[in-house]
């Protein structure tokens, strides 16, 4: 394939720097860093961009280090910004979604800050392994390779063991999860758990067991709760991350979540209930969740009286609430679940992002229902990847 030299100035959503090729094409760069000098392999090409991969680099940025990890330099495709100084990662977060809202959502000065800064390494609490061979590994950088890097530099040392000293049968995926303040710990195998081998203390259990109905699950503290989350349901990667994403959304309601009697709170994509559960002991929450498994956890988390109505937020129908907090999956909220929360007519909403381009997609919706978009702080949830975790706060008109 084609090289050249390019001098990337900004960073794109995904993660890859962002030049210009000598053709005058828009060209995407894996592995460099915005005012670095780098030369590039150029592995797809299509009409208006290139994608390349950086094979040298020819002028380092300041923020430039050696990848910390083994399993980076063995080839995992993980924590792609390894590359990258920890501070720096978080200024480059901020000008991805800045990036975002100015051209997609049409904001002339974003209100985007930083959040609370959380500890890089050791963080993760659920990890999805590709098996090989009876051994877990990770993928390849974009591709479906499994590498076999041993330790791993953000994995929680409690799934870390088990991804190092695992064997794993026959399976050919296991997620293995924690309670970091529990201590509890789950591995999920597919497609069975024949021939598992892990320390006594794991529940093991095989996707087929759970598929039909092993009630397989874990817990986890979270701001003075302990939640239960089941093995199918979805939760947020480290419980540091979860309570800022807390204290966020508490700060984006602002006093919306004081006495019961100024209505509902509505956790739209409520998932387990984690929201809903700490933001919501002391007034009435409405739970909508599409999941079965995390809405049966929901009704055990959240406080009694709680409702949960298990369907699609677009289909859900909307009644009136002192406050909305919607915690979307990557794609975003969209057209009709944009309309049916704004519906409900509150006063605010919190809305957490994990993505910056569907961030911008969804302000620009939420502003033609009226709500204007006032702040927009950025939560560094999967340190070392170019993963970007967003709570903003919109204000009705």
């Amino acid at each position: 394939m084609p090289e050249f030299v390019v001098e990337p100035d900004r960073v794109a959503t995904g993660g890859n720097a962002l030049g210009r090729a000598p053709d005058g094409r828009v060209v995407f760069v894996d592995g460099a860093l915005p005012g670095e000098r780098v030369r590039v392999e150029v592995t797809a090409g299509h009409k208006k961009r290139l994608e390349a991969r950086t094979v040298e680099v020819l002028r380092p940025a300041a923020a430039r280090r050696v990848a910390p990890c083994a399993a980076v330099s063995a080839g995992c495709g993980g924590c792609d910004w390894q590359h990258a100084q920890p501070d720096h990662q978080r200024e480059l977060r901020r000008a991805v979604v800045e990036d975002c809202l100015r051209r997609l959502a049409r904001i002339e000065h974003p209100p985007v800050v930083l959040g609370p800064e959380l500890p890089a390494d050791r963080y993760r609490t659920t990890v999805r392994a590709a098996v090989h061979r009876g051994r877990a590994g990770y993928r390849g950088r974009r591709s479906h390779e499994v590498v076999h890097g041993g330790s791993c530099l953000v994995a929680h040392p409690l799934v870390e063991e088990l991804l190092v000293d695992g064997r794993f049968g026959s399976a050919e995926e296991v997620v293995l999860r924690c309670g970091a303040r529990t201590g509890e710990r789950l591995a999920l195998v597919t497609p069975t758990a024949e021939g598992v081998r892990l320390p006594d203390d794991v529940l093991v259990v095989g996707a087929d067991e759970v598929a039909a109905g092993h009630p397989a699950a874990h817990h986890e503290e979270i701001a003075g709760r302990r939640l239960r989350i089941s093995a199918r349901s979805f939760f947020q990667c480290r419980p540091d991350g979860a309570e800022a994403l807390i204290e966020l959304v508490a700060a984006a309601l602002g006093g919306s979540v004081g006495a019961a009697d100024e209505g509902p709170l509505l956790d739209a994509y409520g998932g387990v209930g984690l929201f809903g559960a700490v933001l919501g002991r002391d007034r009435p929450v409405i739970g909508v969740e599409s999941s079965p498994s995390s809405s049966a956890d929901a009704l055990v988390n959240y406080a009694s009286g709680a409702e949960v109505h298990r369907r699609r937020v677009e289909e859900w129908n909307p009644v009136p609430v002192a406050a909305v907090i919607a915690d979307p999956a990557r794609a975003g909220l969209g057209k009709r679940a944009a309309a049916r929360l704004a519906a409900t007519g509150a006063p605010v909403l919190a809305l957490v992002s994990c993505d910056p381009a569907s961030l911008a997609r969804d302000a620009a919706l939420l502003d033609g229902h009226g709500y204007a978009l006032t702040s927009v702080t950025t939560v560094d949830l999967f340190a070392q990847t170019s993963h970007v975790e967003a709570v903003s706060r919109f204000e009705r008109r």
